[in-house]
């Protein structure tokens, strides 16, 4: 077994989990989900807003962004690649002009996170395979 399937596969996971994380406290930045994070008992997170959008939302979304083009670029699945990295590149877009511009993103994080969940669930409940070999490749016959 090639060590490049779990390291991605845990890799896209920690993304997804840290980006959703992350933006649970930024409580001015992205309401909807700082109440969840209330509910949830995380509301002490808001105190760290400045870094968590500067810094941890774009390392998390690059982190996600990375593993799931290396995963597509292995499998060769493209339309599972593009739907995989959209969601991370409008997070991490959010991410950027708010920390940068101090624009309203919510309508980029929202659809980014959800893409993200969306595509890390489809990992878990159907893990992609690579492509057959008359796919438009050469297979090397390595998994």
């Amino acid at each position: 077994m090639n060590i490049q399937n779990p390291l991605t596969r845990a890799a896209d996971k920690a993304g997804v989990i840290g980006s959703i994380v992350t933006a649970m406290g930024c409580v001015a930045c992205f309401p909807a989900l700082a109440s969840l994070a209330a509910a949830l008992g995380l509301g002490f997170l808001s105190q760290y807003e400045g870094v968590f959008i500067r810094y941890l939302l774009p390392l998390f979304a690059i982190i996600a962004l990375i593993a799931n083009t290396v995963g597509g670029l292995r499998h060769r699945r493209w339309g599972r690649m593009a739907l995989s990295v959209v969601g991370p590149i409008l997070v991490l877009a959010a991410a950027v002009l708010m920390s940068t511009r101090g624009w309203p993103t919510a309508w980029l994080l929202y659809p980014g996170l959800t893409l993200m969940v969306v595509v890390a669930i489809w990992d878990l409940l159907a893990p992609p395979r690579n492509a057959p070999a008359g796919a438009g490749y050469v297979s090397t016959g390595n998994p």
